[in-house]
């Protein structure tokens, strides 16, 4: 191990490589544009749940209508999203497939911050395998295709990370860059204050204002929308905790190390974890400077999730996607790290050789472990439920029974999506195992599943199985393979 030691041997990983060689990085990320594309235009999904509340809420601004935060296992508020969504929502109904490829955007640009991070930390090979790694970890491009906030959060915070490991303490263009994720999620104000506290030494008076400035910017304006919606500045926190144990998704500290392990296995599968664990452990043979920057993300993600289950707040995978990704730059390291040795030494080679059995093993067990035909059969049902729903909605026969009272669904699942379709205000749409308007249910029109896909999804309610059952005295207006539509006057 004694050639492994000496740092001093090893190439600087943010210089720049020969122009040569970054061609290929680039035609590989263009080819990724290309199949991104077609992917959107194939396979055409909608919002998901929280994504279409801040279409809505959006809409609602647009028309001087207070936005409905109140209302029945809303989720919770993320301004910035509030503010994209009442951009979008002058484009009509197509608006959802907008913020779709707007978040299909925000992936490609999380893979090239991913690419950029990595091979400021361990080289242009580690930045490609990690990019790679990435896009094979189906959950993400998932979240893209229903337009979860967390996918551009996550690229701002990596593109901050990657301004931070090119040039260390730049100071306010990495903090602006948090700052902005921190409207759409508040765990990054944890981001926040910590890298303030990094670039406080040695800073000018007129420095550190800006730099508290930034990070108070997400707190104060969350509190000041809901201050200004609510008249509680504090809402979402409250409300955020009140859903969680509404809906079962609060934890004690007691399950978080448990919940951890399965959140982050579930992530990245059990070869990748394993194989990020064992970067971790080489990267001090690589030289320490260059783990900084991924470390400390890793160590906050962590201590951020830890401080979610603390307060009450919903205990999901989403929460662990930042140390999910450090992990996956990490899992880098064992099969690119060799590329940091000096060249023509035994240990280059051997690593090397390592490396070309690691990835053949890796490739056999992902071939032998997934099925991208479930993953495209999943998009196709979140398309044509959607087309179903669209459908319904507007034949004439459930147009003319809405007159009679609201749209009633089983649960609270659908929504949102409904109020967007039908261009419905707050309370034209109710869900059947909401106590408070339950007998407004006994008249307009009653949804209902109508294949076993749709049932797992929207149309059953733990609440009672009744309230995925045709009511009496109500008819059927019309069906598809998806949904019926029944209706009382």
């Amino acid at each position: 191990m004694a050639q492994l030691s000496p740092t001093r041997a090893l190439p600087r990983p943010g210089r720049a490589a020969p122009r040569r060689t970054r061609a290929w990085p680039a035609a590989l990320f263009a080819a990724l544009i290309g199949l991104t594309v077609a992917g959107v235009l194939v396979y055409p999904t909608y919002p998901n749940y929280d994504s279409y509340y801040a279409l809505l809420w959006g809409r609602e601004l647009l028309h001087g209508v207070t936005p409905t935060f109140e209302a029945y296992r809303a989720p919770t508020e993320h301004p910035l999203t509030i503010a994209f969504g009442a951009g979008l929502s002058v484009a009509g109904l197509d608006a959802d497939r907008l913020m779709v490829a707007a978040t299909f955007a925000s992936f490609l640009a999380l893979v090239a911050a991913m690419y950029r991070l990595a091979r400021a930390s361990f080289g242009m090979l580690a930045g490609v395998v990690a990019a790679a790694i990435l896009c094979t970890r189906f959950d993400l491009p998932f979240l893209a295709a229903r337009a979860y906030v967390d996918i551009p959060y996550l690229a701002l915070l990596l593109w901050a990370a990657v301004l931070e490991a090119e040039r260390p303490r730049r100071g306010l263009p990495v903090l602006a860059m948090i700052a902005v994720a921190g409207l759409m999620r508040p765990d990054a104000w944890v981001a926040s204050g910590a890298y303030v506290l990094w670039v406080w030494g040695g800073a000018s008076p007129r420095r550190r204002a800006g730099y508290v400035a930034l990070a108070a910017a997400g707190p104060l304006a969350w509190a000041a929308v809901d201050l200004a919606v609510t008249g509680d500045p504090l809402f979402s926190l409250s409300h955020t905790s009140t859903l969680a144990e509404d809906l079962g998704r609060s934890a004690g500290l007691g399950e978080l190390p448990a919940a951890t392990v399965r959140f982050l296995v579930g992530l990245d599968k059990l070869p990748i974890l394993a194989a990020g664990v064992l970067g971790i452990v080489l990267t001090p043979v690589l030289g320490r400077a260059r783990v900084r920057v991924p470390a400390a993300l890793l160590g906050l993600g962590l201590a951020t999730f830890a401080a979610v289950t603390a307060v009450g707040a919903s205990v999901v995978f989403r929460y662990l996607l930042v140390p999910s990704l450090m992990l996956v730059l990490f899992a880098a390291v064992p099969v690119a790290g060799w590329t940091l040795l000096p060249a023509g030494t035994r240990a280059r080679r051997c690593w090397a050789a390592a490396a070309a059995v690691a990835v053949a093993a890796g490739a056999a067990f992902t071939v032998t472990h997934t099925t991208p035909s479930t993953f495209a059969a999943e998009l196709r049902f979140r398309g044509r439920s959607h087309a179903a729903l669209r459908a319904l909605v507007d034949d004439p026969r459930v147009v003319a029974a809405r007159a009679c009272g609201p749209i009633s669904v089983p649960n609270h699942k659908l929504i949102p999506e409904l109020r967007w379709i039908a261009r419905a205000p707050a309370g034209a749409v109710v869900a059947r195992s909401d106590r408070a308007t339950r007998e407004r249910t006994r008249r307009g029109v009653a949804l209902y599943a109508t294949s076993r896909l749709t049932l797992l999804r929207y149309g059953y309610s733990p609440d009672s199985y009744r309230n995925a059952i045709p009511m009496r005295g109500f008819r059927l207006l019309a069906a598809n393979g998806y949904y019926a539509a029944w209706g009382r006057c």
